[in-house]
C-alpha cells in the first residue's frame, strides 16, 4: 500500500483557549503523526484503523449521511462532507495508522482531520489544492460537525503549516502566521497526565463564557487588564483575565525565543500553568502535581498543560536530558506541516 497522506499532532507551547476569541497562539507541530496508507477506490471512501475498531465506510456522493458507528468516523465522513464544494475528491480504500495518541491533548483529530482531507486531495496538483489556511478552517467545520466541540483554528492549521525546527505563532483573527526558531540547545519534553475528550468535559461551557464576556466588552483580543478587572462577575473576570493576560504572554514569549532567552520564555509557560488552573479552571489536581513536579527539576525552565486542559498532556522547555530519568517522557521535535510535506 501506498502512502497516501501524513499530518502531524501538535504540542502548544503557549496560548491556550484564546484561539476562540481571534487572540495569538503558539504552537508547534510533533513528530508524532497520523498517517494513511491504501489505494485509489473512485467514489468511495473506505477506511480502517490499526488501533480503533470497526472500518468506516460511505460513498463521497453523500458524504453527509455519516455513518457513525465506528464513532471516529464521523470526523472522516465530515471532512469529505466539509470538502465537498471543492470539486472531485478522491476516494480511497486505506488504512490509518497513527503515533499520535488518542485523548492526550496533542490534536489526534485534527490530525485525522487534515490527513484525510489530504488523501482527498492527494491527485490535484499543489496549486491546484485549497490553500493551507482555507483547508485548516475546512478541518476546523469538520470538527464541529463531528463532535460538536467548538474549537478554535488552531490545531488543523498548525497541522497544515508547521515548520521544522519552528514553533509558530498564529493569529487567529487575520490567521497569519509566523515561525519562531527554537533555540537549539533546548528540548521540548511531553507527559501524559490523563486521558479526557473535550467532547465530554466544560470545554464549551467556556467557549460560552467567553462569547458572553465579549457581549460586555467587545473583542477580548483587544481588551487590557483594567477592562478585564472592572467586570462585575468574579467568574468571568478570571476568564477574561486569563484570555487578556496569556495573549501577552505569547507574544512576549516569542520575543524571549527572539533573543534566546529560554529562561523568560519558561517563567511565561509557568505563568500560563497557573493562569490556566487559577483563572481559566481547565487544570486538574494530577495535572497540577505533575507540573510542580517538573519544576523542582534542574534544568526544567518552564512547564504547563497544553491543548484545551480537563487532563491531556504537559509540556516543559528544558536542558537536553534533564527530564530523561522519567520513562513517561516523550521528547518531541518541531516538524513540517502536512502542507509542506505531503507525499
Amino acid at each position: 500500500m501506498a502512502l497516501l497522506a501524513r499530518a502531524p499532532g501538535r504540542v502548544n507551547l503557549l496560548g491556550d483557549h484564546t484561539d476562540t476569541t481571534g487572540g495569538v497562539v503558539l504552537p508547534m507541530a510533533i513528530d508524532r503523526v497520523t498517517e494513511l496508507y491504501g489505494t485509489p477506490l473512485p467514489g468511495w471512501v473506505r477506511l480502517r484503523s490499526d488501533d480503533l475498531p470497526g472500518v468506516v465506510q460511505f460513498p463521497l456522493s453523500d458524504p453527509s449521511e455519516a455513518h457513525t458507528s465506528p464513532a471516529w468516523g464521523r470526523y472522516v465522513a465530515a471532512v469529505a462532507a466539509e470538502l465537498s464544494p471543492w470539486g472531485p475528491l478522491n476516494g480511497f480504500d486505506a488504512v490509518v495508522r497513527s503515533t499520535v495518541p488518542v485523548g492526550a491533548g496533542l490534536s489526534s483529530s485534527a490530525a485525522l482531520e487534515v490527513a484525510v482531507a489530504m488523501a482527498l486531495l492527494r491527485d490535484h496538483h499543489p496549486v491546484d489544492r485549497p490553500d493551507p489556511v482555507l483547508l485548516a478552517d475546512v478541518c476546523r467545520r469538520a470538527e464541529h460537525r463531528a463532535s460538536g466541540v467548538p474549537c478554535g483554528i488552531m490545531d488543523q492549521l498548525i497541522s497544515l503549516v508547521g515548520r521544522q525546527g519552528c514553533a509558530v505563532m498564529i493569529d487567529c483573527t487575520t490567521l497569519e502566521h509566523q515561525a519562531v526558531a527554537l533555540p537549539p540547545d533546548v528540548e521540548v519534553v511531553v507527559r501524559f497526565v490523563a486521558h479526557r475528550t473535550l467532547a465530554g468535559s466544560e470545554y464549551a461551557q467556556r467557549t460560552a463564557s467567553l462569547a458572553a464576556i465579549e457581549a460586555i466588552m467587545g473583542p477580548l483580543r483587544l481588551a487590557t487588564p483594567d477592562q478585564a478587572e472592572a467586570i462585575h462577575d468574579p467568574v468571568l473576570r478570571r476568564r477574561a483575565r486569563h484570555v487578556i493576560t496569556e495573549n501577552a504572554r505569547v507574544r512576549d514569549g516569542v520575543q524571549a525565543l527572539a533573543t534566546g532567552d529560554v529562561a523568560a520564555f519558561g517563567a511565561a509557560m509557568t505563568a500560563s500553568h497557573a493562569s490556566l488552573r487559577d483563572d481559566f479552571e481547565v487544570s486538574t489536581p494530577a495535572m497540577d502535581a505533575a507540573v510542580t513536579s517538573w519544576l523542582s527539576q534542574p534544568g526544567v525552565f518552564g512547564a504547563r498543560l497544553t491543548g484545551g486542559g480537563f487532563g491531556g498532556c504537559i509540556v516543559a522547555l528544558t536542558t537536553p536530558g534533564a527530564l530523561a530519568h522519567d520513562p513517561n517522557v516523550w521528547t518531541v521535535r518541531a516538524v513540517d506541516g502536512a502542507a509542506g510535506s505531503h507525499p
